[in-house]
């Protein structure tokens, strides 16, 4: 109930909104495909469950709070992109038919979507070269700043690799833009393309794919429900009950 006797419904808003935007993301159909922006995570058994739109462990689904931070996401993706443009940059983020830069392959089973391309701009750079950015926290912005995108985020470094191999966009190094969601800072490196990395990520996929045919789940990334990896997956719960070699069905 509402308390008119206050003045802060700051509790009750976020309620109301959570409730919307759960009840929003509960419609939008699911992703039956892997995603270049997940084949850099580390359980591929993960990446099963997710393939197949396994229904998640209760209580597991994204909280409104959590879809607000994905929101604000892709907000800044937005900023990142005007701002880009005012710098002199010319930034294309729809093809000549109105949509995103993306790739489908393996029989549309696996795709990636990309944030966008750059032909032209200032001349210490070179085109065009793909585009990719993320909103981050404080911890990821200076991770980034002290070990460089490869080495503290992987999952986004695959990513990159497969959209430079997919799309044709191996030429030229990537553009990679983070913005600090704590102070609006700006963080950009120049990704080479990593041949290597691109190959393991699509032979990965195929694995995958393999094991999803043949209804064999992948093993654990883990030895203990415990571990860092298995505790923030939505479907813990599911994978530690099934056993060791376990058929999908």
């Amino acid at each position: 109930m509402l308390d008119f006797n206050t003045h802060d419904v700051s509790e009750h808003l976020g309620r109301l909104v959570d409730a919307a935007m759960e009840r929003e993301a509960a419609t939008l159909p699911p992703r039956a495909y892997l995603g270049a922006s997940s084949l850099g995570e580390d359980c591929g058994r993960r990446l099963q469950f997710q393939y197949f739109d396994a229904p998640k462990d209760i209580g597991r689904h994204f909280p409104g709070r959590l879809l607000r931070v994905f929101a604000r996401g892709h907000r800044v993706e937005d900023w990142m992109a005007d701002w880009l443009r005012l710098a002199g940059f010319d930034l294309r983020t729809r093809d000549d038919r109105g949509e995103q830069f993306g790739f489908a392959t393996a029989d549309g089973r696996m795709r990636g979507h990309a944030d966008g391309v750059i032909v032209g701009g200032p001349d210490s750079f070179h085109y065009p070269m793909l585009w990719e950015n993320k909103a981050v926290g404080t911890k990821t912005f200076r991770e980034l700043q002290k070990k460089r995108l490869a080495a503290s985020r992987p999952v986004y470094a695959t990513q990159i690799a497969l959209y430079q191999a997919y799309l044709g966009l191996h030429g030229h190094p990537a553009l990679f833009t983070a913005i600090c969601a704590d102070d609006m800072a700006i963080y950009a490196e120049r990704v080479v393309f990593d041949r290597g990395l691109a190959q393991r990520a699509s032979d990965r996929a195929v694995e995958i794919l393999r094991a999803c045919d043949a209804a064999e789940l992948l093993p654990r990334v883990a030895t203990t429900p415990t571990h860092q990896t298995c505790r923030q997956c939505p479907w813990q719960d599911r994978c530690w009950s099934l056993p060791l070699s376990p058929k999908l069905h």
